[in-house]
């Protein structure tokens, strides 16, 4: 009896840290589609937005080349399919995914 009130206590922390830790992409990105080729934590059609932020965790200008990616697009970086343009998208929305992205670094 013991170890099965133990185990569920065990179970339900998990559950409640696993929902403490689990984060979700700003609604300006799924607003502007971002969420279509990005996820969080896995390449769909673009690299995880994990994996970007790790790539330019401490670079200075990281802030400045990903505003101009999310807005002009590009290619090149991270595979053959470019990356397109979102010329409609706020400074403020840009602002809110890059700081989400820079985020992610480990």
């Amino acid at each position: 009896m013991k170890a099965m009130m133990v185990s569920m206590l065990a179970a339900a922390a998990l559950m409640i840290a696993g929902g403490a830790m689990a984060v979700d992409m700003p609604s300006s990105a799924k607003k502007n589609g971002c969420t279509n080729c990005h996820k969080i934590d896995k390449k769909v059609v673009g690299p995880s937005w994990q994996a970007v932020a790790n790539k330019y965790k401490g670079d200075a200008g990281a802030t400045a080349k990903l505003s101009i990616k999310i807005v002009k697009g590009g290619g090149g970086v991270w595979g053959a399919v470019p990356m397109p343009a979102t010329p409609k998208i706020t400074d403020a929305e840009v602002k809110e995914i890059v700081t989400f992205i820079r985020s992610l670094a480990k």
